[in-house]
């Protein structure tokens, strides 16, 4: 739910799938309009790497998702008693993503916020 609010307010059109799929979420991209394939995964913090940050991107049977199976990964960071945070990657079949917190935006890990712009719902 949280990877959904923040999609909606970063002028993403979350759907809802009616059939198992390997993605979980299906979304229209506000800037190509094209319904792009998002898989969810829990932000991780490696303590063996100094609380760097880790998404783990393996199927069920171990293997990685390739780009027939999600153009974007979408990782919800929710610390204790904090607001969580979400970022969106781009899937580059790799087994895992890890940044360290003061590189995330050089690393490829695009910040969305979770706050909602109504102008942007309008404007959809």
């Amino acid at each position: 739910m949280i990877a959904q609010v923040a999609l909606l307010a970063n002028g993403w059109i979350p759907h809802e799938s009616r059939t198992k799929e390997s993605y979980d979420i299906l979304a229209t991209n506000p800037e190509n309009g094209r319904a792009e394939k998002i898989q969810c995964k829990t932000i991780r913090r490696r303590t063996d790497r100094g609380n760097d940050f880790v998404i783990y991107a393996r199927k069920g049977d171990a293997t990685t998702y390739d780009l027939a199976d999600a153009d974007w990964f979408i990782g919800v960071l929710a610390d204790d008693g904090e607001v969580p945070r979400v970022f969106l990657l781009e899937n580059t079949c790799q087994s895992e993503y890890w940044s360290v917190e003061s590189r995330l935006a050089a690393n490829g890990w695009r910040e969305l916020s979770i706050a909602l712009d109504r102008t942007l719902q309008a404007a959809a």
